[in-house]
């Protein structure tokens, strides 16, 4: 995909990995219509970038805010690639997750992400060249304690990505799923950053993310694993996910520690996941 003709429409523009995005995608010399809940963000944005963005202020979970980007996408000239980056992390035990924590986390991770891709793919489809980008997670390929709910939407993200490659395969419209490990964002919890560096966790910065992101989109890319050895543990996890049970069972009593201060609290919004994936350098050599 030549970035430098494509008009993009980035929802989660306002989170930390967003604002990489913009700026990354900006430099290739895309146009964006920069889509958000942040007023002041989306201003300084606006300021920063000037006639190259437009910005949409709306909360993805109300179907008018949803009607209002849409009809916003169909004045844009052009328009061919929808990156939808918008989502919250929760982080504490599930079992002290109220139903409408849940409904919440689940209602914009995965389902306002399908109703506006379903709404915007009539217009993708008359572009010479268009893709939908989900931003997904490693937790989207392991299910990862303290994570459950969160897992489950990207793990649904993931699944619908690759459907959705499938049916649009004799269109002119690809379908990549980009899941980052962990990203070092302004969003993430005391609770998680402490839970990180006990764990020893490598974590990206947002700017590598959305560079492997406009790397990706120039490659017609469908599906990208960020970092080593996360890419080796959702291989492992396919194949054989007996192992990777007992080698993050030893990290239980950690997680268990960390979580529980967070229970009621610990959702963040952001551009994209929070921080995805505690894994350790090497997990295999945890002990049970």
């Amino acid at each position: 995909m030549r970035l430098r003709d494509s008009v993009v429409v980035l929802t989660g523009a306002t989170g930390g990995m967003g604002q990489a995005m913009v700026a990354a995608l900006c430099q290739t010399g895309a146009r964006i219509m920069l889509v958000g809940r942040q007023t002041a963000a989306l201003a300084a944005l606006e300021s920063r970038y000037g006639s190259q963005v437009t910005c949409v202020q709306a909360d993805l979970r109300h179907p008018k805010d949803r009607a209002r980007v849409v009809a916003a996408a169909r004045q844009l000239p052009g328009f061919n690639l929808l990156i939808n980056a918008a989502g919250v992390n929760h982080f504490g035990l599930f079992e002290s997750m109220d139903d409408a924590a849940i409904a919440d986390l689940i209602d914009l991770n995965l389902t306002a992400n399908l109703q506006l891709t379903r709404a915007l793919l009539p217009l993708l489809k008359t572009a010479p060249q268009a893709c939908v980008v989900n931003v997904g997670s490693t937790f989207g390929s392991i299910g990862y304690a303290g994570f459950s709910t969160y897992c489950a939407s990207k793990f649904a993200l993931r699944g619908f990505s690759q459907a959705l490659r499938r049916e649009l395969a004799d269109t002119r419209v690809g379908v990549l799923y980009l899941a980052p490990r962990a990203t070092r964002t302004e969003m993430n919890s005391a609770q998680v950053q402490a839970m990180n560096s006990k764990l020893k966790v490598a974590m990206d910065s947002p700017e590598w993310v959305a560079a492997h992101l406009v790397k990706a989109l120039e490659h017609d890319l469908r599906e990208v694993h960020l970092g080593w050895p996360e890419r080796l543990f959702v291989r492992l996890n396919s194949l054989l996910p007996s192992l990777l049970d007992k080698a993050l069972r030893g990290q239980l009593t950690t997680i268990q520690h960390f979580a529980k201060p967070c229970a009621a609290a610990g959702t963040s919004v952001a551009g994209a996941p929070v921080t995805d994936n505690p894994l350790p350098t090497s997990p295999l050599e945890q002990k049970p």
